[in-house]
């Protein structure tokens, strides 16, 4: 591990997991890159990179909130109450000093505050002004989610700031535009800012909340009684505010003859990277991971090598990470390598590295959710079983108590270590959404 951070900054580091040892005739290396970032915001003062600064500084950021004002959120009536209290609530953790915006989402995007194409500055008269204009929403309209996602980015993008973040709540299916102007509108915004993504009550669609967090490199999740929408938004707000190096991205270089086969975030989420390369150079990649606060994060990456004689050893990639520089350069925050070592002893070479083998199976235990879950949907019962049985056992096995509770109100549980299990005859909608929104959700390796 190499640690090239300065004083009194965030410090970044890069810890590799891996057996870097292969049989005669051996391909396949995986490795685990645990990503730490520590002490950012607590100390000192801020480098030439404007994505750093630390605690007293006005923070380098800008939020847009976008509240679902579809005619849906009055059945019930306590969604849009709730939805006014939550905004609030994300309102009053906004830090002083930080640009924001509250959007109004229909088939068509309004700006509720402060309007005419601007951003507020946060103080406490600018936050007394929004929250008295939360008194205007109303419900009465379609829903046309990539409208509100565009006027975001044209609102984030007038301030001159480092990191932008959206906020977005829906209640229902995006109904009212097709699913090419989503995604259209998803790439149109990827890269420029990050967005976490809520989905109040149970009349919405999964792969549209959590495609939206995925394809903006934030988070997704359910609350299914509109009273819980104020803790959840005061404490996305409060993550939001705690975000203070953007831009992030892992840069994987190989060697010559080295192919990648997948690179994928692992932990806190299970996140496919692999397609979202952008070319860096002779053999090398950069793969997006938005913005940091104090947090650690875990990638998998898999490559494939050449073959060599045993006793043979090479580097097989070097994982940095990396941040943009105002000049167009950039500044490596740290880095690791991930090795081959070819050996004759049998017991070296098929040892599978514990991050790896855990990884691996939180990595099945998403894929089977949610294929159990769609078998669930098509009236595939054996199906359903067979995958969510093998979903119960790899949480019993890896330790993941959230996910096995979630499992256990779809499932009767016979035998968790086996993965025996029963389909439940009746399950409520709010638990069947609950555990397909999670199911990406993972655990670190057990102590």
């Amino acid at each position: 591990m190499a640690n090239f951070s300065k004083s009194n900054v965030p410090q970044f580091s890069v810890d590799v997991y891996q057996n870097e040892y292969l049989p005669e005739g051996g391909r396949e290396v995986n490795a685990i890159a645990t990503v730490t970032s520590t002490g950012g915001g607590t100390v000192g003062s801020a480098v030439s990179a404007p994505h750093l600064y630390s605690a007293g500084q006005t923070p380098d950021a800008a939020v847009a909130i976008m509240v679902d004002c579809s005619g849906s959120m009055d059945y019930p009536p306590t969604k849009m109450r709730g939805a006014r209290d939550a905004t609030s609530a994300a309102i009053d953790a906004v830090r002083d000093g930080v640009h924001f915006a509250v959007i109004g989402g229909t088939h068509v995007a309004k700006e509720v505050y402060p309007g005419d194409g601007r951003l507020a500055v946060a103080d406490a008269r600018t936050r007394g002004e929004a929250k008295q204009a939360l008194r205007k929403l109303s419900a009465g309209g379609g829903t046309a989610i990539g409208t509100w996602l565009r006027l975001a980015d044209r609102l984030l993008a007038s301030a001159d700031v480092s990191i932008r973040h959206g906020i977005l709540l829906t209640d229902g299916r995006n109904e009212h535009e097709s699913p090419g102007d989503l995604k259209a509108a998803l790439d149109s915004c990827a890269g420029r800012f990050t967005c976490d993504a809520r989905g109040v009550g149970t009349d919405w669609e999964v792969k549209e909340v959590t495609g939206i967090a995925s394809a903006l490199l934030g988070t997704a999740d359910i609350v299914a009684d509109p009273s819980g929408l104020s803790a959840d938004f005061t404490q996305m707000m409060e993550a939001a505010m705690g975000k203070e190096v953007a831009d992030v991205s892992l840069r994987l270089w190989t060697p010559m003859g080295v192919q990648i086969k997948f690179v994928k975030q692992v932990a806190p989420t299970v996140e496919e990277l692999t397609d979202r390369r952008t070319e860096a150079g002779p053999r090398a990649g950069d793969y997006p991971t938005g913005s940091w606060g104090d947090e650690s994060r875990d990638y998998h990456i898999c490559v494939e090598v050449p073959n060599a004689e045993l006793g043979q050893e090479m580097l097989a990639a070097r994982v940095s990470l990396i941040v943009p520089q105002p000049d167009g350069s950039v500044q490596t925050l740290s880095q690791g390598l991930v090795r081959a070592v070819w050996t004759d002893d049998m017991a070296a070479s098929t040892s599978i590295n514990p991050q790896v083998a855990h990884y691996t199976g939180q990595a099945e235990l998403a894929q089977v959710i949610q294929q159990g879950l769609d078998a669930r949907k098509s009236g595939d019962v054996d199906g359903a079983t067979a995958k969510l049985g093998r979903a119960v056992q790899l949480a019993s096995a890896s330790g993941n108590e959230d996910t096995a509770k979630l499992l256990s109100k779809v499932v009767d549980v016979v035998d968790a270590v086996a993965g025996t299990v029963r389909l439940k005859a009746r399950v409520a909608e709010a638990d069947e959404m609950t555990l397909e929104t999670r199911s990406t959700k993972t655990v670190r390796v057990k102590k």
